[in-house]
């Protein structure tokens, strides 16, 4: 056994895991790239765009549920190959903020806009017939809604504000420059004009009011609205258990080095999966391992035990909130966030992947 101290610049030390996402295009299935030769090094403060700044998190815990099995041959049934078993990988940990794209990604599925409605509107548990409207004109850009002299004075300073293009009875994906649900009959939306506003993640809270346009404290994520966009105040985000909508995003997840450098997990296609556990083995697995809160894996006290088989067994249990005490009685309350990783084809040598890890050496360290 060695007795020589650990190298420092050879161990990473981190405070916490930040987490960064990026919209993928379903209709092509291409996600958004991280290249850790062109950004890898980014401040953590100011992403490269299209990522997302989406807050430190914890609980941070990733499971490779693959299963390694071995090809054995003669008459003692020697080890001769090994080949994987169905691939599969996951990811879970708390959002220590709320906000819309972070309470998309927690609950899965469509992510709704509770549009500002009159007082005489009927009731309903997501919002009912909104108050209609006003037309984003020409020069409007990601951060500026030009909104014209009348039209800007149903906008206050404080508002979140929804922007985008009327519903037009499309079937498809719905959501300028995002993907924010499907519909597959537009009789399934009442033909509602306002049901596209009522799921985009353009967003944004209003800062300044003009004489004619409102000012928002962060761009649009699709960028400058598509022609034919109206804006609608928002009055709050609702989730909703249920839905056949699975979100899908590019994510990148980020140790900050403390010392000992950078380490970063980019997953091309991550979907939310709450409620589902695998068949295979766990990072996690061996005697006294914790299961993953999505009810993943079966502590069985075997080391390394692994059914080798895809069969997927759904969870009794999962925690959609996780409470942490700050001082009695006040809690801080975290979105818990469970993901499975979607299939990526390595366009250097054509390899199927769920993840990338990448590793920056601090300065000056030796390599090996």
């Amino acid at each position: 056994m060695s007795t020589s101290p650990v190298r420092p610049a050879m161990v990473p030390i981190t405070r916490q895991m930040r987490a960064f996402f990026a919209p993928v295009n379903r209709t092509t299935e291409t996600p958004t790239i991280f290249d850790p030769a062109l950004a890898g090094a980014f401040p953590l403060d100011a992403p490269p765009a299209p990522w997302v700044d989406l807050g430190w998190m914890e609980g941070f815990e990733r499971y490779y549920d693959t299963p390694t099995e071995v090809v054995r041959a003669g008459a003692n049934a020697m080890p001769a190959a090994q080949f994987r078993g169905p691939t599969e990988a996951r990811v879970e940990f708390d959002f220590r903020e709320w906000g819309k794209l972070q309470m998309a990604l927690a609950g899965g599925s469509e992510h709704m806009n509770v549009l500002a409605t009159s007082p005489s509107a009927a009731p309903a548990p997501s919002g009912g017939t909104p108050i209609a409207g006003a037309a984003v004109l020409q020069g409007s850009t990601a951060n500026q809604i030009v909104l014209g002299i009348g039209a800007v004075a149903a906008f206050a300073v404080g508002d979140l504000v929804a922007v985008d293009v009327d519903y037009q009875q499309q079937i498809g994906y719905v959501g300028s420059g995002i993907s924010a649900a499907y519909v597959s009959d537009p009789v399934a939306v009442n033909r509602d004009l306002n049901y596209v506003r009522r799921v985009t993640f353009n967003v944004g809270r209003i800062v300044e009011v003009t004489a004619t346009s409102v000012i928002l404290a962060q761009p649009l994520l699709s960028g400058a609205p598509a022609p034919g966009s109206s804006a609608q105040v928002v009055v709050a985000f609702v989730d909703r258990e249920g839905g056949s909508f699975f979100q899908e995003w590019s994510a990148l997840f980020v140790a900050e080095a403390e010392s000992g450098g950078r380490i970063c997990f980019y997953y091309p296609r991550l979907s939310p999966n709450p409620g589902a556990g695998s068949g295979g083995v766990s990072l996690k697995s061996g005697a006294g391992a914790k299961p993953p809160r999505s009810g993943g894996m079966a502590n069985n006290g075997v080391v390394g035990s692994a059914t080798g088989n895809s069969t997927r067994n759904s969870s009794q249990k999962f925690v959609r909130e996780e409470f942490t005490e700050l001082a009695k009685p006040l809690e801080s309350v975290g979105l818990h966030a469970s993901f499975i990783a979607l299939p990526f084809t390595d366009t250097n040598d054509g390899k199927t992947v769920l993840c990338y890890r990448s590793y920056f050496p601090a300065a000056m360290a030796a390599v090996y």
